[in-house]
């Protein structure tokens, strides 16, 4: 768990958590589930964010947060449509495809999780594909950097990390690559947090 001066920003976050990759600007796996994080964010989940005097959880409402108050760089286009879609493919991530493939969705299913986790990441990506062949330039909406991106990145990452096969989408994959490519996604990739385990750093 990153701690920073009172004065400062908060992140509460957890290396592998690909709701947090969202928001990072982190440690011990299950702080969350502390009474001290509870008073926090009493759903009890990652990210949550103290910033400005107010607690926020929730990773899409952290990001409008800091849209609206640092707008710079921009993370939703000017043009009211290219917005639209962006917020549309932000959200068939946040709440299509990564609640069904969380952890505490996972503990439920027992020998079978890693099954449920591919087939709910691949429906998921079948849908997603389709939609970015419609609205993606270089990155999933046109050329710019937006929140849909900062949600793709982890949810591959999440793919990978099931072992799903990414062969069948091809432009999820492309858009992928190139985001990787940028300074952003590489540092606050989860094998570079400062809680990631060892073994498992870059």
């Amino acid at each position: 768990m990153l701690t920073m001066a009172s004065e400062k920003p908060i992140l509460y976050s957890y290396f592998r958590s690909s709701c947090s990759w969202r928001v990072r600007l982190l440690k011990d796996g299950g702080q969350q589930f502390s009474a001290e994080f509870k008073a926090v964010n009493p759903m009890q989940q990652v990210p949550a964010l103290k910033i400005d005097g107010i607690t926020l959880s929730q990773s899409l409402a952290i990001i409008h947060y800091l849209e609206d108050t640092c707008p710079n760089p921009r993370l939703l286009p000017q043009d009211l449509k290219k917005r639209a879609q962006v917020r549309m493919i932000a959200d068939h991530i946040v709440s299509g495809i990564q609640p069904l493939q969380n952890l505490s969705v996972l503990k439920q299913m027992g020998e079978k999780k890693m099954e449920w986790a591919q087939n709910c990441i691949a429906s998921g990506f079948q849908a997603l594909e389709q939609t970015l062949e419609h609205t993606a330039g270089r990155y999933c909406v046109g050329d710019e950097v937006s929140m849909a991106d900062l949600c793709l990145v982890p949810q591959v990452f999440n793919a990978e990390r099931f072992k799903v096969d990414m062969g069948p989408y091809p432009t999820i994959t492309r858009i992928n690559k190139a985001l990787l490519e940028l300074e952003a996604f590489k540092v606050s990739h989860p094998s570079l947090q400062p809680d990631t385990p060892a073994e498992l750093r870059a």
